[in-house]
């Protein structure tokens, strides 16, 4: 079973939840959710990456990176997810 068919059949978020605990380190958990809020701040476009990187007690390489992806790359996954909850 591929992991994009795994996660397509979740239904719950206590089944996303659980299911990401068992995939992920508590660190790569951590790394995940620190670049959706560093994409959540830059979708706002109201501070600068130095700003999110200090808020977030991160690095502006993370910062850095999550723009290149949110703005620049053709995968736009941050974006098709943070139109849809906007």
């Amino acid at each position: 079973m591929k992991l994009i068919t795994a996660l397509n059949s979740l239904k719950t978020d206590k089944e996303v939840k659980n299911f990401l605990k068992d995939l992920c380190t508590p660190s790569e958990i951590e790394a995940l959710e620190e670049r959706w809020e560093v994409a959540k701040i830059l979708y706002k476009g109201k501070s600068t990456y130095r700003e999110i990187a200090s808020s977030l007690n991160t690095s502006t390489a993370t910062v850095t990176r999550v723009a290149r992806f949110l703005f620049k790359e053709s995968n736009n996954g941050y974006l098709n997810i943070l139109k849809k909850i906007k």
